[in-house]
Protein backbone atom coordinates (compact mmCIF):
# COMPACT_ATOMS: atom_id res chain seq x y z
CA UNK A 1 0.00 0.00 0.00
CA UNK A 2 1.05 3.40 -0.92
CA UNK A 3 1.23 7.02 1.34
CA UNK A 4 -0.94 8.34 -1.42
CA UNK A 5 -3.34 10.74 -0.19
CA UNK A 6 -6.32 9.77 -2.40
CA UNK A 7 -9.80 12.25 -2.44
CA UNK A 8 -13.31 11.86 -3.56
CA UNK A 9 -15.26 15.38 -4.64
CA UNK A 10 -18.53 15.61 -6.22
CA UNK A 11 -18.46 18.13 -9.14
CA UNK A 12 -22.26 18.34 -9.68
CA UNK A 13 -22.19 16.01 -12.80
CA UNK A 14 -18.84 14.26 -12.09
CA UNK A 15 -17.10 12.15 -8.94
CA UNK A 16 -13.41 13.28 -9.37
CA UNK A 17 -10.53 11.20 -7.67
CA UNK A 18 -7.33 12.99 -6.96
CA UNK A 19 -4.23 11.27 -5.79
CA UNK A 20 -1.65 13.69 -3.89
CA UNK A 21 -2.99 16.62 -5.36
CA UNK A 22 -3.47 15.19 -9.10
CA UNK A 23 -6.57 14.76 -10.47
CA UNK A 24 -6.55 10.97 -11.53
CA UNK A 25 -9.76 9.67 -12.27
CA UNK A 26 -13.82 10.26 -12.17
CA UNK A 27 -17.20 9.13 -12.64
CA UNK A 28 -19.65 10.42 -14.87
CA UNK A 29 -23.19 10.95 -13.59
CA UNK A 30 -26.47 12.79 -14.45
CA UNK A 31 -28.89 13.30 -11.88
CA UNK A 32 -33.36 12.48 -13.05
CA UNK A 33 -35.26 13.33 -10.21
CA UNK A 34 -34.11 11.23 -6.96
CA UNK A 35 -31.88 8.80 -9.35
CA UNK A 36 -28.44 9.26 -9.98
CA UNK A 37 -27.71 7.80 -12.91
CA UNK A 38 -23.97 6.41 -13.63
CA UNK A 39 -22.64 6.51 -17.06
CA UNK A 40 -18.71 6.31 -17.31
CA UNK A 41 -15.46 5.66 -15.33
CA UNK A 42 -12.40 6.32 -16.05
CA UNK A 43 -8.89 6.21 -14.64
CA UNK A 44 -5.92 7.40 -16.05
CA UNK A 45 -3.15 5.05 -17.33
CA UNK A 46 -0.42 6.52 -14.85
CA UNK A 47 -2.85 6.03 -11.78
CA UNK A 48 -3.95 2.36 -12.69
CA UNK A 49 -3.25 -0.52 -10.93
CA UNK A 50 -3.42 1.39 -7.46
CA UNK A 51 -7.29 0.01 -6.81
CA UNK A 52 -8.38 3.82 -7.48
CA UNK A 53 -11.53 2.86 -9.87
CA UNK A 54 -13.14 1.14 -7.13
CA UNK A 55 -12.28 3.59 -4.34
CA UNK A 56 -13.86 6.01 -6.57
CA UNK A 57 -16.87 3.51 -7.29
CA UNK A 58 -17.38 3.12 -3.60
CA UNK A 59 -17.57 6.58 -2.63
CA UNK A 60 -19.85 7.69 -4.86
CA UNK A 61 -22.10 4.51 -4.12
CA UNK A 62 -21.67 5.75 -0.49
CA UNK A 63 -22.75 9.29 -1.33
CA UNK A 64 -25.84 8.05 -3.10
CA UNK A 65 -26.76 6.22 -0.35
CA UNK A 66 -26.18 9.14 1.41
CA UNK A 67 -28.18 11.55 -0.17
CA UNK A 68 -31.32 9.09 -0.23
CA UNK A 69 -30.79 8.28 -3.96
CA UNK A 70 -31.53 5.65 -5.95
CA UNK A 71 -29.06 4.40 -8.55
CA UNK A 72 -29.40 3.74 -12.17
CA UNK A 73 -26.27 2.19 -13.77
CA UNK A 74 -24.70 2.26 -17.44
CA UNK A 75 -21.18 1.92 -16.40
CA UNK A 76 -19.82 -1.11 -17.52
CA UNK A 77 -17.07 -0.71 -14.86
CA UNK A 78 -20.00 -0.40 -12.01
CA UNK A 79 -21.64 -3.28 -13.20
CA UNK A 80 -18.42 -5.72 -12.31
CA UNK A 81 -17.94 -3.76 -9.06
CA UNK A 82 -21.75 -4.32 -7.91
CA UNK A 83 -21.10 -7.65 -9.52
CA UNK A 84 -18.62 -8.34 -6.51
CA UNK A 85 -19.85 -5.88 -4.06
CA UNK A 86 -23.13 -6.16 -2.65
CA UNK A 87 -23.31 -4.01 -0.05
CA UNK A 88 -25.48 -1.15 -2.38
CA UNK A 89 -27.80 -3.75 -3.93
CA UNK A 90 -30.77 -2.02 -2.65
CA UNK A 91 -29.96 1.41 -4.16
CA UNK A 92 -30.27 -0.03 -7.64
CA UNK A 93 -32.94 0.52 -10.17
CA UNK A 94 -33.72 -0.15 -13.55
CA UNK A 95 -33.93 2.16 -16.18
CA UNK A 96 -37.30 3.99 -16.72
CA UNK A 97 -38.26 5.48 -20.32
CA UNK A 98 -37.28 9.35 -18.92
CA UNK A 99 -33.93 7.86 -17.79
CA UNK A 100 -33.40 6.21 -21.10
CA UNK A 101 -34.58 9.34 -22.90
CA UNK A 102 -32.10 11.54 -20.42
CA UNK A 103 -29.27 9.21 -21.63
CA UNK A 104 -30.08 9.30 -25.40
CA UNK A 105 -30.26 13.26 -25.10
CA UNK A 106 -26.79 13.55 -23.19
CA UNK A 107 -25.04 11.40 -25.46
CA UNK A 108 -26.70 12.76 -28.42
CA UNK A 109 -27.85 9.57 -30.10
Amino acid sequence: MSDENVTVRDTGSTYVITSDDVDAGFLEYLDQGARRVFLHTEVSPEFGGRGLAGQLVRAALDDVRAQGKRLVNFCPYVTKFLDKNHEWDELIDSPTPAVLDAVRERSGS
